[in-house]
Order: C-alpha cells, then structure tokens, then sequence
C-alpha cells in the first residue's frame, strides 16, 4: 500500500477491510478483551480529529500524550497525523518535573492522560506552566479535583461534530507532505537534559518499507501483544508495522498482567526487551530444577537435539539428517510444546527483542527451544532498528545484519555511525545538539562496535566504557548483561573508572536469597543483617566468578556491595527505558563505592 503521509493508513485500510478487526483492549468493567474494527477505528480518528480542529489546534502544533497503553493512545496519535499535529508521547511513569520539561520544552497546550498518576502529574504541571492550557483524561474514573481545564475524553470527542471542522480535516489531510513532522520522543537524558528527537512521516514511511522487506512471515493471521510502552519508540514502531500488516493488536495495559495477558491471547509476535526473556529463562530454568531426575535428563537431551537441530543446521541452511529431524519433533512435541504452553508462546513466529544488550547463552536458549528471538539494535534517532536477527545465517555476539538500505559504518573510537531515510532530523530546538550528532551527513549513535560483513557488533555505550588506572578498557555494559541473567541478581551496577580494578553495586532477588537463606539455616532480623552476613557474600562471590570464568582478569569484579533496595526511575537512577544512569548512581552511593576502595566497613542501604 502506497502512502505519501502516514495519516492515510487507518482511513486506506479502513476502505478495505472495513468490519475486520484490529484492535482490541482489555475492558476492565466487563473483564473481556474487546475489538474495534478498522471502521471503527478510523471513525473515532475522524471523530477526534475534528474535536482537534474544534479545540483550535493549528498545523504542526506539538501534543502531548501521557497514558498507559490504551486504545485513545493511538487514536490521538493518528487524529494528530490527521490534522498534520505533532505527538509527544511521554511515559507513563514520568514525575511531574519531567513532564514540566517536556510541556515547556515543547511548548505544549493540551496534553491527553491516561489514569490518576498522570493526571496527578500533568495537574501540577497546568498550575505553573506557562504554556499547559488543558488537560484531557482517558479514564472516566478519574477524579478531576474540581478543575475546569480538565474534562473526560468521551466529553471532548462529541466536541467537534460539524461539516465546517470535517472539511477543515480533510484539507490537511490533502495539504499533508512526508516532510512534516510527525512525532517528538524526547530521549531519556542517562548523561544530559533529554532532547526532543524529531521524526517526520517520512521516518516512518521508510521504517515501515523496509521492515516490510527484512520481516516477510508476518500476516494479518498475526496476533501481536503490546506489552511495551507505547511512548518508547521500539513498541511504537512495531505497533504501527502490525497496523502496516494488519496484525491484530491487543494492548496490555498494566505492565504486572503481562503474563496472564500472553496466557490469555496466545501471540504469535510480541516485540520486548532483554529483560523480560531473561526472566521468562529463569522461570522455566526453576520448573526444570523442580523436575525428577529422569525429567530432567529428557530436557537435557531435547535441549542438546534443539541446538543441534535449530543452531547448528536451521541456523546456516544446513540440512538436518533424518534420524534428527525426528529426534527435534519428539522433543518439540513432548517438551518444547509443554515448556512454552505454560509462558502462552507456543504458537510464535517472532519475537523483536532489543533496546539492552542481550546475553548469547540466552538466546542460544530460547533458539535451541525453537522460541524465535529476533534480536537487534536501534535507537529512537533512528525509527527504532538500524540491525536485526535475519531469519538464517543470523550470527551469535552480534546484533543482526544492517537493514535494507540502511548504511552503517565504523568511526573514530569505534563509533557506530549510521545514513539512511529512517534518521531523524534532528534535536527540537537545538541546533549545536543537532550538528554535534551529525558528521558528514552520518548521524552518530554514541555506541561503540564494529562490522563482520554486514553483521553489526555491538560494544557498549562510548560514554560508559570506561579505563581502569591500570590503562585497561572496560564494556561494563557486557558484564551487567552477563550477571544480570543470574536469578539471584535482580539489577548490577559496574564501577571501576580510573579505579584500580572493577566492583559492583548488586540488588538481589529479595525473594531467591530469603528462600536461600532459609534453605541454609541462615537467622537474620532484618533484611539488612542477611545482606551483611558473610556465607551470603561467598554465596554471590561464587556466582559471580562462575558468570566471568571466561572474562579476562581485569574484567573480573573483585569486590561488590549488595543493597536492599533497587534502582529505579524514581531516585533517577534509571531513565524510563530502564537503562542506567551511570553519574547519578555514582553520586548517591560514592560512600559506598569508595567504601569498596579503601577497605572501611560500611552499613548497606
């Protein structure tokens, strides 16, 4: 299907498929997952757009949308695209503060929220911001604390039903070019203030084409879990590819149902993060350590005949001998099936995983188990993926082959470089941003890697490699996804720059190191006292050395600190993708951390 603008996706798609359904959500009233058709769908956009208009939203105005993932999410979105409006999404998650930067930054008059935490939120915002004029809520059981700028989405929708604001629609959408900007992700800022990356359809468009080339299994007999926030834009360019593909959509909206959700829609493709495989790994990891004997040694077989089958023959287009190709139905059958019909994911095509480095021994896993993990690498600079796991000849220690007409070349200091139409345009509002991002017309991604052929390898982040004042080079980044697959690590933070040699700040899986504890006759008061105690110490510093066995010894951790409570976006230590931030960690433990270099004791938080 042929676009020049991606507001006529819904409306093209509407024409053709009319009372097929697309998207559905969970209505927790009614405890059932409801669908809309693309009718339904576009009329609502049509709808909202013209409420827009009625609202006084001019050409290329920028607004904001701050909501868990919910079908108004991305009606607002394409009402915006409509009406040649500018989304910024923001995360759910975000503080006040953070969305007082964005609104000002941005200039924003209306911002869409989903439940009372963004309300809440965005309330403050509107009693201060010069620029905040309105608030509109999604969710009908909000309490609007008495506040006339704020009103219900199903009011404002009913707002704009006249021919004046839909002939007013219907001339942007004819005006509309792919030069104009379409969305406004504001980065997560690890090391600086965030920047309001600029995406115009064009981005987009060219995503989609080439997704559409890269990725040829998927279907309209699709299923798809938005599991991701809508606001980060892997989930919402996989999103809009599903759209693209006519999969069928259903939106997870709280992050904690994910694994009813799976279990409840069965999906066929679902785009996720690191994170989330490494904690499916440990679960199944755990039933296998429950198992008999004899069970256990039938998974150690189907495992071995998975790899041998899937990596060592699917993998490079090696055709398998008979007796193995029936060996891998045996286990798939009596195994592999069962394993992954507990998860809900036997019925999988693809899974996209990216956004964190991904550990090679977990996807050799799940590959052996034939779950399709399809790794890769982007970033929102770039509509998401610059690099992805091609269907064969994929290779492990890398992030997939560069995607069709998507350049990529290797820097100064092994920067990844990257040309092509999916790039953005540029930082909103800051010019010296924008030309320090760009050299010779190639935009630097701040990542260091390197290229085998047209696989892309992937280091660490350039600002996080750090050197020991032993002159030795550190990827701390590769040792936390090393560690941070062991079940008893819940987060890692790696220190070590200008130090003499590498320590961690560790937060345990409170609930494996209780169940530890008392498996081991450990007597502890408090939290605290177990994570003092020194058989717990040996415990972690056994695991620890077996996860770096094969890492060279000026990579290996030689002290570590374990805490009682976790990172989190909330104390600024994780932006809100869940990556680290690296200064702020530093700062709020430099006790602690210099505790590790000069020998004193010290109480663990």
């Amino acid at each position: 299907m042929k676009l020049h603008h991606f507001s006529q996706l819904i409306f093209k798609k509407a024409a053709k498929r009319d009372q097929h359904h697309i998207l559905y959500y969970k209505d927790t009233d009614l405890n059932k997952w409801v669908g809309l058709t693309w009718r339904e769908l576009a009329n609502r956009i049509q709808k909202t757009a013209c409420a827009l208009i009625e609202l006084g939203v001019k050409e290329h105005e920028n607004i904001a949308i701050c909501s868990q993932n919910k079908p108004e999410n991305l009606i607002i979105d394409f009402a915006n695209f409509a009406i040649r409006a500018v989304s910024v999404p923001i995360y759910a998650t975000q503080s006040a503060a953070q969305i007082d930067y964005i609104v000002n930054d941005a200039e924003i008059a209306t911002i869409f929220v989903g439940e009372q935490q963004q309300y809440d939120n965005a309330l403050q915002v509107l009693q201060t911001s010069k620029y905040l004029k309105r608030i509109i809520v999604f969710d009908n059981h909000v309490n609007l604390k008495g506040e006339q700028r704020a009103s219900y989405f199903s009011d404002f929708i009913n707002t704009g039903d006249n021919k004046a604001n839909h002939a007013e629609v219907e001339k942007r959408k004819n005006a509309a070019k792919e030069s104009d900007l379409a969305l406004l992700l504001y980065t997560s800022g690890t090391t600086g203030e965030p920047k309001g990356v600029m995406l115009p359809h064009s981005c987009i468009l060219e995503a989609m084409r080439i997704h559409d080339i890269r990725i040829t299994s998927v279907s309209r007999h699709d299923k798809s879990v938005c599991f991701l926030p809508l606001s980060h834009v892997f989930e919402r360019g996989w999103t809009y590819f599903c759209f693209c593909k006519e999969i069928k959509i259903y939106l997870n909206l709280n992050p904690s149902d994910i694994l009813q959700t799976i279990k409840e829609i069965r999906p066929t493709v679902m785009c996720n993060v690191p994170r989330f495989w490494e904690k499916v790994a440990i679960g199944v990891q755990e039933k296998i350590t429950e198992m008999k004997p004899f069970q256990k040694g039938l998974v150690a077989w189907a495992l071995a005949v998975g790899k041998n089958y899937n990596i060592d023959h699917v993998r490079i287009g090696k055709k398998s001998s008979p007796l193995l190709w029936l060996r891998y139905q045996i286990a798939n059958i009596f195994i592999f099936n069962k394993l992954k019909k507990v998860i809900g994911i036997e019925n999988g095509n693809i899974f996209p995983t990216a956004g964190a480095a991904m550990e090679e021994q977990l996807i050799v896993f799940f590959r052996s188990l034939g779950i399709p993990i399809v790794y890769g690498y982007g970033l929102t600079e770039t509509m998401a993926t610059v690099s992805c796991f091609n269907y064969s000849g994929y290779k492990f220690g890398s992030v997939g082959e560069v995607m069709p007409d998507v350049k990529v070349k290797i820097g100064d200091d092994n920067e990844i470089l990257v040309k092509g139409k999916t790039v953005t345009s540029g930082y909103y509002k800051k010019p010296e941003a924008t030309k320090e991002a760009f050299i010779d017309g190639w935009f630097r991604t701040g990542d260091a890697g390197k290229l085998d052929g047209n696989h892309l390898i992937l280091i660490d982040r350039i600002k996080d490699l750090f050197k020991t004042s032993n002159g030795k080079y550190i990827a701390p980044q590769q040792i936390e996804t090393r560690l941070g697959a062991d079940p008893y690590i819940d987060q890692i933070a790696v220190i070590g720059n200008e130090r003499n040699f590498v320590t961690a700040i560790i937060a345990p899986s409170l609930e494996r190191l209780k169940a530890f504890a008392k498996k081991n006759n450990i007597a502890y008061e408090r939290i605290e006292d177990l994570l003092e105690n020194e058989q717990v110490y040996r415990f972690y510093e056994g695991r620890i050395a077996e996860g770096q066995k094969d890492m060279a010894k000026f990579e290996q951790i030689k002290k570590f600190k374990l805490i009682k409570k976790g990172f989190s976006i909330e104390s600024g230590e994780l932006t809100s993708t869940l990556k680290l931030r690296r200064a702020v960690i530093q700062h709020n433990y430099k006790a602690l951390i210099d505790s590790m270099y000069d020998n004193s004791s010290i109480k663990m938080y």
